[in-house]
């Protein structure tokens, strides 16, 4: 039911090395390969940015999505490939991943007490082009924690939330920090899995 090649002999490729959709794609029962994509993530979204100062955080996490899988399919043509990325927005504001501790204790202070949204996208791409797209967006607000608070979590959870939009880990310890939710869970862990899956047996990759 859930085959791991095509009619065609192509392979299902992941162009992201997040353990959370690699996790999320294998307990969906899928076999596929995982090539994390080699972009520059900052100057893509910079460019982005500088052509279209008004774009919104989905728009922008389209265009990360989308140039993953593209980098990735070119050199990987016959294969199906799997682009994600997640954008944080609040109050204007877009957010980053914190490469270390100081940078995360600013954002969880800055995010404490808000609501703030993340968006984010999947797109299919096959030989460089971009055969289908999706952008999720769910909306959580955060306790206002103090700063002892903020000192704890980040204690406990350790190094691996540098690599989350946010720092934070909604499937973890992070549910703590959070008062309401309103979205599609995996939206929030990084990878709407009902339209990928709908797109996926459209493609013949999932028996319908």
């Amino acid at each position: 039911m859930w085959p791991a090649r095509n009619v065609s002999g192509s392979r299902l490729v992941l162009a992201s090395g997040s353990s959370a959709r690699r996790a999320l794609l294998t307990n969906a029962g899928l076999s596929f390969d995982v090539s994390p994509a080699d972009i520059d993530e900052a100057g893509v979204q910079a460019a982005h940015l500088a052509a279209y100062p008004a774009a919104d955080p989905s728009a922008i996490a389209g265009v990360l999505a989308s140039a993953k899988a593209r980098h990735v399919s070119r050199s990987k043509p016959v294969d199906l490939v799997i682009g994600a990325d997640q954008i944080l927005g609040c109050r204007g504001k877009i957010y980053a991943k914190s490469p270390d501790r100081d940078s995360a204790q600013q954002v969880l202070k800055e995010l404490r007490g808000e609501t703030h949204s993340l968006h984010s996208a999947v797109v299919l791409a096959r030989a460089g082009d971009v055969i289908w797209q999706h952008v999720s967006v769910a909306t959580l607000t955060m306790r206002d924690v103090s700063d002892a608070q903020v000192e704890q979590y980040l204690d406990v959870a350790g190094t691996g939330i540098f690599g989350s939009v946010g720092c934070y880990h909604l499937e973890g310890l992070g549910v703590h920090l959070f008062e309401h939710i309103e979205g599609d869970y995996f939206t929030i862990l990084g990878l709407p899995m009902m339209p990928l899956l709908a797109a996926l047996r459209t493609e013949g990759w999932i028996a319908t």
